[in-house]
């Protein structure tokens, strides 16, 4: 397979400094680290790269090249390459590392004793319509991982402590150096021998068989603050799963969800009633009570009203949340018509119909009997 030239490897100009050079290493190389990149061909092209910054960081080794190619490059690398064999070293490779595990060339790692905490929950939990809007305090039953109440989380029998890896030498992590056809590589690994814990138990507590941890089915209050809505989440510190090595719980995180209302709708910190009236209350005006989350109130309703008004009651609707006001109640009328009316109600209403000078046809007319009148009052 033909090699790529080595600029377009580093996707830089063939004029570019050693700075810019530099720059563009350290972008692909952490890019394409085996370490970090387990895409298949990463590590194949983590080597190309490799190969490319050898040569055309050493002045030398890039003249040849400029002039003679591949095959002038070659000539400097004296057996693999040159400051990558045997010894592992990168060109500066180490010093973007260091960012992930901590310290100047990799001397400094992540401790993998230290506490860490623990896994985040997250549960939901189902509200009546006036549970969210005035707040509720719920139990809630789940199964998460708790310390160990033996080993208190050390996960060895009590009495006996856990024992440095002489492998890895609590590290967790190991150093393992391959061949290849470019040279010795060294790459990081996780101890086969801890499983990169660090530490060994000789003697692991019974209980919890060395985890530190254990299953266990536990319930927890959960206060609900007045006014949340369907969908909003609540964190509840320190609730989660247990940490590791003595670091703390983990968060549980509880999403509501509110069952409607077959009264009111809720949108935001308002609510929202459909009145039902009669014809003759909303033309000649009523006081009447309304229902609301707070309680019956008294509300006008003036004459001359139609359906579909609304009227507001202040305040009378959701306390907000994150304390920000309370919101308000609309009620919208629905003016009912009644279905079955009995001869004296007919008649008042075709009197009144008579009077504002709107009479109604009588239901049942069939079509010549509305043509016979007709007829009449044109002869009339």
């Amino acid at each position: 397979m033909e090699k790529r030239d080595y600029y377009e490897v580093l996707g830089v100009e063939k004029t570019a400094t050693q700075a810019e050079i530099k720059k563009a290493y350290r972008k692909l190389s952490k890019q394409y680290h085996p370490d970090i990149n387990k895409e298949p061909g990463a590590d194949e092209k983590f080597k190309e790269i490799a190969e490319a910054y050898e040569v055309l960081s050493d002045d030398q080794k890039r003249a040849q090249y400029d002039q003679f190619g591949h095959a002038g490059a070659q000539q400097g690398f004296g057996g693999g390459f040159g400051g990558f064999g045997g010894g592992g070293d990168f060109g500066g490779f180490e010093d973007i590392f260091s960012s992930f595990f901590g310290g100047g060339g990799g001397s400094r790692r992540r401790d993998p004793n230290a506490p860490r905490k623990g896994a985040d929950i997250e549960h939901s939990i189902i509200l009546s319509f006036e549970e969210a809007v005035f707040g509720v305090e719920k139990e809630i039953e789940l199964v998460r991982d708790e310390t160990c109440e033996t080993c208190h989380g050390a996960g060895a029998k009590p009495g006996t402590t856990k024992d440095t890896c002489s492998n890895c030498h609590g590290t967790g992590q190991v150093n393992e150096t391959v061949n290849t056809p470019f040279g010795q590589m060294t790459n990081r690994r996780a101890c086969q021998v801890c499983g990169g814990i660090g530490s060994i138990i000789k003697e692991k507590c019974e209980t919890c068989h060395g985890a530190g941890k254990m299953k266990k089915r536990t319930k927890i209050k959960v206060s609900i603050p007045e006014g949340i809505d369907h969908g909003q989440t609540i964190r509840v510190s320190g609730k989660g799963e247990a940490g590791l090595n003595g670091g703390p719980y983990g968060d549980l995180y509880v999403t509501v969800r509110v069952r409607q209302s077959d009264k009111f709708e809720r949108d935001n910190d308002d609510i929202y009633y459909e009145l039902p009236i009669t014809f003759a209350q909303a033309a000649l005006g009523d006081d009447i009570e309304v229902p609301t989350v707070h309680g019956k109130v008294k509300m006008k309703i003036p004459a001359g009203t139609q359906g579909g008004d609304r009227f507001r009651l202040r305040g009378k609707g959701v306390k907000n949340v994150q304390g920000y006001g309370q919101g308000d109640q609309h009620v919208i009328v629905k003016v009912v018509t009644p279905k079955k009316l009995n001869a004296k109600q007919k008649e008042l209403l075709r009197e009144f119909a008579e009077i504002s000078g709107d009479i109604p046809e009588e239901q049942g007319s069939s079509l010549f009997d509305k043509i016979k009148r007709k007829i009449n009052d044109l002869k009339d």
